[in-house]
């Protein structure tokens, strides 16, 4: 009994059996009352605060963050006619704890948004990237800071009280809860917990796994990635992963050209386009990436002509923007001052990208991805949608086309 209600142990699918309970979960649940604000009286004022620099603060608090330790903490919010300061106090080891101070030691200015926690029983990978893809589409909102949101992600979270603790920090806070939760127990005490006190919540893992389990008629295990009791094949594709990856390291960069024939798809563009973190990224999907740089006065390899041409991508990026990366780049090189370099000057850039894009109108079947302002995860997008696409031989324009 969880003061006042029960948690259901009815099945979530009928004809499938209850899962097994997890032995956490054997003592009766105590979901402690959440105090009346109203009722309490006058906050003490708060305790002395060390002026620490911001970058330290924001380490502090992330690492505070991490493992969970950010119950608990006192929140002073601004009103609209008080200069007064937004003091985060953390609980935790003594060289961990900072007063994070905010509006008055000359730190970044941060406004008080809206709290997502985010709760996992595993890595919060899941949890994490689903959040960050919804708030993607509120990047008219988010960006000029209208409606500022701070997340938190709770990770490895078995723990009944722990996780209840979680939700009555988010009720005080007045926070949205997001889970993912393997254990139907711990998924159904979160939900009842957040009606109790009034928090809303989503469960993003749970549809999914009854939508599957009714599917295949089949009881899902209950239990989180990683856990003891379940078991990690080595299949094919991980072993598919490992090589790839190791073809790709030893291809970055145009080295070894003769094996460019072995690659599933080959990347070229002048330096500082994406290549290599693209290449990186698209080798733990499982697919061989050898990438090859366009460089002035340096013939590319003819093996590269050679090879099947529909596995060849072409980068491509704005010029400002392109000189920006590499003034950043020169710097860590060491080019300073009477280091002169041609590598960042914006009419050695232009006339770089000039001369790749002479190259790529002579190989028309290459596709042509503009990078500039796209993530690496939407420029492998578009390199993977073009290569299923000819693998299945749909119909494509063998003319140089730009993505």
């Amino acid at each position: 009994m969880i003061s006042g209600f029960t948690i259901s142990k009815t099945p979530l699918i009928p004809p499938i059996p209850p899962p097994r309970k997890r032995p956490i979960l054997k003592k009766p649940l105590s979901i402690p009352e959440i105090p009346n604000p109203s009722s309490e009286p006058e906050p003490d004022p708060p305790p002395a605060r060390r002026s620490v620099s911001p970058q330290l603060s924001r380490w502090s608090r992330a690492r505070a963050l991490r493992s969970g330790r950010r119950l608990d903490r006192p929140v002073h919010r601004k009103d609209s006619f008080s200069s007064s300061t937004t003091t985060t106090v953390l609980d935790g080891p003594p060289d961990e704890i900072q007063a994070v101070q905010l509006g008055v030691d000359g730190g970044e200015d941060e406004e008080e948004g809206k709290v997502i926690y985010m709760v996992s029983d595993g890595t919060g990978w899941t949890a994490e990237n689903s959040v960050n893809a919804a708030l993607g589409q509120f990047d008219h909102c988010l960006v000029d800071r209208r409606c500022a949101v701070n997340t938190h992600l709770f990770s490895g979270i078995d723990d009944v009280e722990h996780l209840l603790e979680i939700i009555k920090q988010a009720a005080k806070e007045g926070g949205l809860l997001l889970y993912t939760l393997a254990d139907p127990s711990m998924a159904e005490a979160a939900k009842q917990a957040c009606r109790l006190w009034g928090v809303p919540s989503t469960d993003i893992l749970g549809p999914i796994t009854e939508a599957i389990a009714t599917h295949l008629g089949v009881s899902p295990s209950g239990l989180p990635r990683g856990a003891p009791g379940r078991k990690v094949f080595l299949t094919k594709e991980y072993f598919k992963r490992i090589e790839a990856i190791e073809f790709t390291i030893k291809q970055d960069d145009g080295a070894s050209p003769q094996n460019l024939n072995k690659a599933d798809v080959v990347l070229v563009g002048v330096s500082r386009t994406g290549k290599t973190p693209l290449s990186i990224y698209l080798a733990q999907k499982g697919y061989k990436v050898a990438n090859v740089p366009i460089v002035m006065g340096v013939e590319l390899p003819k093996t590269l002509f050679q090879i099947e041409q529909e596995k060849i991508f072409a980068l491509t990026i704005n010029p400002v923007v392109l000189q920006a990366i590499r003034k950043a780049r020169a710097k860590t090189l060491g080019f300073h001052g009477e280091q002169r370099s041609n590598y960042s000057e914006k009419d050695h850039v232009r006339e770089e990208l000039a001369f790749a894009s002479r190259i790529f109108v002579l190989n028309p079947v290459w596709p042509v991805i503009e990078v500039t302002g796209k993530a690496i995860e939407e420029t492998a997008a578009v390199v993977l949608r073009i290569h299923h696409d000819r693998k299945q031989k749909c119909l494509m324009p063998r003319i140089s086309r730009r993505y």
